[in-house]
């Protein structure tokens, strides 16, 4: 059970929770106080079918991550399925590809997902200059500003290398991932499904990638078995919140927990 009183579900609107995001706290919040029925099998609904309900006294929360969007072809997709089911995830995006995809960033943000950098053009930032991570990173967040306004824009660098000077560099929190399918090396739709359900817990991120149409698809197939399973999905900023941490900047972060 998720063990937030209610002064500390209030301190999520001072995260910034809002759209999507918010609606999904409130719900894991008022799920996590509902008494935890007993376990049970199959049961009838109305109309007389039988379906399989999976019941447990702890409600687990992630976070669902995508990398190298936007894409307008695929990202477009992920956004619409994300809000049939009302869930929220946190995008780390490639500042080569803002150009031409305000819209879509727009609606990321209005419809309650985080958005976070993922460098200008993909680059391992442990092999640049001050100047050169400046011009990757702190360039992006200009781009964002620009865009949305006002906020705070995380960073997860490519391939999770970082070092001391990442670190110190950063001016933000630094969020990398504790369940990876490695998405990217083969567009097996059911494998990558697969290797997320099997391993996923309590305060997990989740690393996908949302450029790739196998990746969305296989989105789509984690988001529903994991919502039958009674899962609650939440933007990384509101992982650490609902865990009681208070994210700092240079801190790299794996999970919620």
């Amino acid at each position: 059970m998720c063990n937030f009183v209610e002064n500390e579900v209030g301190s999520l609107r001072d995260h910034g929770a809002s759209g999507i995001s918010w609606a999904m706290l409130v719900l894991c919040f008022a799920l996590a106080l509902s008494p935890a029925p007993e376990p049970v099998g199959d049961q009838t609904v109305s109309g007389g079918a039988e379906v399989e309900v999976e019941t447990s006294p702890k409600m687990p929360v992630v976070a669902l991550t995508f990398d190298d969007g936007p894409r307008a072809a695929t990202t477009g997709r992920l956004l619409d399925e994300l809000a049939l089911r009302e869930v929220p995830a946190t995008f780390f995006l490639l500042g080569h590809r803002l150009s031409g995809n305000e819209a879509l960033i727009r609606r990321m943000a209005r419809e309650g997902h985080q958005i976070g950098v993922h460098t200008f053009d993909h680059v391992p930032v442990t092999d640049l200059s001050h100047q050169d991570f400046d011009i990757q990173v702190k360039r992006v967040r200009t781009q964002l500003h620009e865009i949305l306004g006002d906020g705070e824009f995380w960073l997860r660098p490519p391939y999770g290398q970082m070092n001391d000077n990442t670190q110190s560099w950063a001016d933000s929190p630094i969020i990398l991932w504790s369940v990876d399918p490695e998405d990217w090396k083969d567009h097996d739709v059911a494998r990558i499904a697969a290797a997320v359900t099997a391993q996923v817990k309590d305060g997990d991120i989740i690393l996908l990638h949302d450029i790739y149409h196998s990746s969305v698809d296989a989105a789509i197939q984690i988001v529903d078995e994991l919502l039958r399973r009674g899962f609650c999905f939440v933007t990384v900023e509101d992982l650490l919140a609902w865990n009681g941490i208070s994210p700092e900047t240079g801190t790299v972060y794996f999970s919620g927990t």
